[in-house]
Formats: C-alpha cells, structure tokens, sequence
C-alpha cells in the first residue's frame, strides 16, 4: 500500500462519526408539534370570542338602526302632518278675508307660524338625528375599543 492509502485508512479508523439518536429527535418534533396545537387553539379561541362579540354587536347595531329610523320617520311624518294642518287652517282663514290689511296681517302670521315651525321642527330632527347616531355607534364604538384595549395588554 502506498504511504497515502495508509494515511487515509489510519485517518478513517480514528474518525468518529456522530451518532443520530432519532428518539431525541422524535420527542423534539412532538414537542414543537403539540407546542403549535396548543397555540392554534389559544388563537382559534380568541378569534371564536371575538367573532362572537362582533356579532352581538352588530345585532345591536342593526335592532338600534331600525328602532331609530322609525323613530325619525315618525317624527318626520308627524312634522309634516302639523305643516299640511296648519296650511289648511291658513287656507280657511284666508276664505273669510275682507279687505287687503287682513290678508296681509293674515299671510304674515302664517309666515311667522310656519317659520317658528320649521326651525322647532328641525332643531327636534337634528336632536334625535344626533341620539340616533350616537346610540347607532356606541355598540362598534364599544367593540371597537375593547379590541384596542386588549391589543395593548398583549
């Protein structure tokens, strides 16, 4: 043999391979898989519950719309069944004018009426336009900031 080959084959006998002890491995990889099941089900919980907030809240949201558009289409129609009155009620006055001064003293009270009316009116739409709103929102707004509040605690 030549000086080499022997060299070569002295170096190959003093070698030690690493052993691969596939139990070890094994108990690592089931360890690092029920460590992934463990947090799928945390995650799967959190979202679960959050789902379910959210749909409560929705529901809220939904029955609180439908409640405040009647409301305001209530208000709405009974603002328009006081302004059809009050024109009927101008126009039979106006059938019993005599002269041109009580026409005048007349349509100015109507305007007058009508005026106030219409401002009481709108101050009242815009009062339960911004409750509605309000009341529309606060159930998200609600959600919403519980979400924020529990992103910082994590």
């Amino acid at each position: 043999m030549s000086k080499t080959a022997t060299k070569t084959a002295d170096f190959i006998e003093n070698v030690e391979f690493p052993t691969f002890d596939a139990s070890k491995a094994t108990d690592q990889f089931r360890a690092f898989a029920e460590k992934g099941v463990e947090q799928s089900k945390e995650v799967y919980g959190k979202l679960k519950s959050g789902a379910e907030t959210t749909q409560k809240a929705l529901e809220t949201t939904f029955e609180t719309a439908k409640t405040s558009g009647s409301d305001l289409a209530l208000k709405s129609i009974s603002a328009a069944r006081s302004n059809a009155e009050l024109g009927f009620a101008h126009l039979e006055a106006l059938v019993g004018v005599k002269s041109v001064s009580d026409f005048i003293e007349l349509q100015t009270a109507f305007v007058r009426k009508g005026t106030e009316a219409a401002v009481a009116q709108a101050k009242d739409l815009q009062a339960s336009a911004s409750k509605a709103a309000e009341d529309v929102a606060k159930p998200m707004k609600d959600v919403f900031e519980k979400a924020l509040k529990d992103l910082k605690v994590a």
